[in-house]
Parts: C-alpha cells; sequence; structure tokens
C-alpha cells in the first residue's frame, strides 16, 4: 500500500542520509520563506490568519511569526503558512502537478517549536516534506480533475510533524490515513478573478496535516488503504499513482537516490514561476528597445506575442481576467499584466501590484496588445525548462524577439547563497532591525547547530510600530 509506504520512508529517513547539498538547501529555503512571509505581515488576508490563530492562547504552544503568541500548533500552521504563500514570491516545483513546497515550512516549525526539536531534526523533517510532496507530484496530475495542487499538502505536512513527533510507523501511517480522508481542496481556488484564499489554500492543507499527525499521536486511526480503496484517494481524486523511489534509497550498489529539494525553484521575481522566464524575457527586450529606438520604442508597440506551454497558458494565460486583474492575487497569476510591467519598469518588485499599479492606464493599454500563443515545440521541453518567446512589434514594422528557457533560481541557473541573503534582506526591510536580521540570517546557516529552533523565534519578532497585531 501507498500509505505503508510513505509511513516506512519517513521513519526510515535520517539526517545521516542528507548530503551536505541538502543540508545546505534546506537552509537557503527557510532563509527564502522566512523572507517571504516578513514582506507579507501586513496583507490583509495574513492579518485575518493570524486573528484566527491568536484567539487560543497556549502558554507552550507555537508562535505567530512577527508576534509574541503562541498558540496551537495547527492554528500557527495556518497563520504563517499563510505569510509564506502570500506574495507568491516562495519556492516552486513542476512537474505533472506544480507545488510550492516550501508551504511545508510552517508546520515543521510549529511541531518543532513545541517539541523542542534541533535544528538537524527540522532539516531531516523539512526534507522529508519536500521528498513527499515532490513525488507526488511528479505521480499524477490534479488539476486536470478539478482539484487543486494543496490537496497533496496534507500528506506531506503530516509526515513531517509526524516526524517531529517521532511517531512509530503504525502513527506514522494512520497520519497518512487521516491526512488524506478529509482534505481535498477544489481547483477553483486558482480559476478567474482569483481571492484572498490563494495565500491560505496550502496553509490550510498544512493545518490539517498537522491536526492529522496530532491524531494520530492520540492513537485516532483512520480508514484504510487510503489511496487504494474502493472510495479512496485514486479511484476518486488522483487516479493512478505510482511513486518512485525516494530520496536517500539505494539506486544501486554505490549510489543513492538524489533528493527532490535538489530540484526545486526559488523565485527571483514575485510572480507565478511560469511567468519568470516572461519577465526575464521582457526586461531584457526592454532594454534592446531603449537602446535602439530610445522611450519612444515603448509606445510605439503595435503588438506582443507571449509563446508558452500548454500548463503555463492554462494558469497563467487562458482566463478573460488575467487581462484585466483586479486583486494581486489575479495580477501575479497574470502574463499580461507582468510582461507589461516589465515592459514598462523594467522589473517586476512587490509594489508593482500595489492598487495604483494595478489601474494604471499605462498598464491596461498594453496588456489589450498581448496575446498568448501555444508553443507547439514547448511542450516537450517542460518541466525541464520553462521556455517563454516574447515578440514584439512596432507600429512601423520593427520586431524585437527573445526567449528565455530557465529563469534566475532554476537549477540550472541558481541563485547564489549571496543572491537569496539579498532578496531576504529586501523583503525583511521595515520589519526586523539591521542586527536582528543579521542575526537570524546566521542562525540560519547555522541551523544543523541549533539545539532548539524556539530560539529562532524572538529574531522573527516585528519591531516596527503596526496597527496591526
Amino acid at each position: 500500500m501507498i500509505a505503508a509506504r510513505l509511513a516506512e520512508y519517513a521513519q526510515s529517513l535520517c539526517y545521516e542520509l542528507l548530503s551536505p547539498a541538502v543540508v545546505h538547501e534546506v537552509k537557503r529555503r527557510l532563509l527564502d520563506s522566512v523572507g517571504c512571509a516578513l514582506a507579507a505581515f501586513d496583507a490583509e488576508p495574513c492579518r485575518i490568519a493570524r486573528r484566527m490563530a491568536q484567539s487560543v492562547k497556549v502558554t507552550n504552544g507555537a508562535t505567530l511569526w512577527g508576534t509574541t503568541h503562541k498558540t496551537l500548533p495547527d492554528l500557527a500552521a495556518f497563520a504563517n503558512g499563510a505569510l509564506v504563500r502570500y506574495l507568491d514570491f516562495n519556492d516552486t516545483y513542476l512537474a505533472m502537478e506544480p507545488a510550492h513546497p516550501s508551504d511545508n515550512l510552517a508546520a515543521a516549525l510549529a511541531i518543532g517549536e513545541m517539541n523542542l526539536v534541533s535544528g538537524r531534526q527540522l532539516i531531516e523533517a523539512v526534507t522529508l516534506a519536500y521528498e513527499i510532496q515532490c513525488r507526488l507530484c511528479d505521480a499524477a496530475a490534479l488539476r486536470p480533475r478539478g482539484w487543486d495542487h494543496v490537496t497533496y499538502g496534507p500528506f506531506s505536512s503530516a509526515l513531517g510533524a509526524a516526524k517531529l513527533l517521532q511517531l512509530p510507523t503504525p502513527g506514522m501511517l494512520q497520519a497518512v490515513n487521516l491526512a488524506g480522508v478529509a482534505n481535498v481542496a477544489l481547483r477553483q481556488t486558482r480559476v478567474g478573478d482569483l481571492s484572498m484564499w490563494k495565500a491560505c489554500a496550502f496553509s490550510n492543507a498544512a493545518r490539517n496535516g498537522v491536526f492529522a499527525a496530532l491524531l494520530a499521536q492520540q492513537g485516532m486511526t483512520g480508514p484504510s488503504p487510503i489511496f487504494e480503496g474502493e472510495k479512496g484517494f485514486m479511484k476518486l481524486v488522483s487516479g493512478p499513482l505510482e511513486l518512485s523511489a525516494f530520496g536517500g534509497d539505494k539506486a544501486g550498489a554505490q549510489e543513492r537516490v538524489p533528493f527532490k529539494i535538489l530540484d526545486t525553484y526559488i523565485k527571483h521575481y514575485p510572480v507565478e514561476y511560469h511567468a519568470q522566464t516572461a519577465v526575464e524575457a521582457a526586461v531584457a527586450m526592454r532594454a534592446e528597445i531603449l537602446q535602439s529606438e530610445g522611450p519612444r520604442g515603448l509606445t510605439d508597440i503595435e503588438t506582443i506575442e507571449i509563446g508558452s506551454y500548454d500548463v503555463a497558458i492554462e494558469i497563467i494565460g487562458r482566463d478573460p481576467e488575467k487581462w484585466q486583474p483586479r486583486t494581486r492575487e489575479t495580477a501575479d497569476h497574470s502574463f499580461p499584466y507582468c510582461v507589461a510591467v516589465a515592459l514598462l519598469d523594467g522589473t517586476v518588485t512587490l509594489s508593482s501590484f500595489d492598487e495604483e499599479r494595478l489601474h494604471d492606464p499605462l498598464v491596461k493599454a498594453l496588456m489589450q496588445k498581448i496575446r498568448v500563443v501555444r508553443q507547439p515545440e514547448f511542450i516537450e521541453q517542460y518541466p525541464g525548462a520553462m521556455p517563454t518567446r516574447l515578440t514584439v512589434t512596432s507600429h512601423s514594422g520593427k520586431q524585437y524577439v527573445r526567449q528565455q528557457d530557465y529563469p534566475l533560481g532554476h537549477p540550472r541557473n541558481p541563485m547564489s547563497d549571496h543572491e537569496i541573503v539579498d532578496k531576504f534582506s529586501l523583503l525583511a526591510a521595515g520589519k526586523l532591525g539591521s542586527a536582528q536580521a543579521r542575526n537570524l540570517v546566521d542562525l540560519i546557516w547555522n541551523l544543523d547547530k541549533v539545539k532548539d529552533v524556539h530560539v529562532l523565534m524572538p529574531l522573527l519578532k516585528v519591531r516596527r510600530k503596526t496597527s496591526h497585531a
């Protein structure tokens, strides 16, 4: 049974199996995700989630990041996970089903803090959660069947939590069963005009995963077989599932299977990942147009063609709302908006999604000149590459073409540690003091030496005055 295999793998995974590269990548993802969370502290969906979590106070509970309030671990996973996800700036994995595996971090830290785990234990659990979610994404696409990608999240978060709770294998099996039976999410979250829930969909899945692990710790059992059963996950949700070998498994006499965290992507721009190459192409093309024609070249554009592949078009280049985004959630999932802003501004930043920019007549006018076109030759290249071909034609007939295949942050074009620290510093600015930020960065780089991960929490306290707790 798949659930048994997941439980046995979770039980067998140990820190000693992790290469230095894997350990270092966990640190990079934690630093990146904490930066995303701090920058989102005042966002409305995050404040709502935090208010919900603050309604329960637990003396030795899990900390709501940015505050000193402690609550139940599942509520902390929900509120803190919304912070990580809100800006659409945390990491990504693309396969048959896309995912943002750093969404698991808030759940792992909530359970880890409450159980006084070491940095090595946290690294172990985070690696496990990445492995489970990404292998499930490799196995079957949920999107064509109407389910959201976060549906795999309860499994990965539950097993990460179960690992930190040190459940025996039977307990881990029940955590999987409980995580799967009641936590299937609708794809409507990402269709049409997107709502605040986009930021909370996985944090809710993680909350349910944590709850499943805690129930299993108390002896609760769940329906089995959860995947293969007559009314189980494969029958009703995913279709057939065949999981490949897991990271650390022996692939031969001397080799072990690489861990999936090494195949995931860090974002350079705060946009949906399929738009990363489009933004990079647009930024480069803007420079070319200005060099050739000067500023008038940007006002002389007649048409813009975005050549892409099926998955990207379905997610960010198909719905009419992508040409008329009314919310940040829709705009950062819009090919037309991201490309228009990149051409006009030469970059895309967090402020590119402010209310004033969303309604800028220049942006709106340029978006109406954009069409998204399927490129058959790109289909086979995805997900190994994420090619975007941008073609801009001026009123005079002059044409500019730029193609980008691997965005900065992709495993084949990775961001350096220095670039990740720069991203963190930009995101944390105004939320942490300079010394506090440096101490947090140093602590994360030395996570494997930390005896108790609760020492991270004071360094996440937002220092500036704010009217929103």
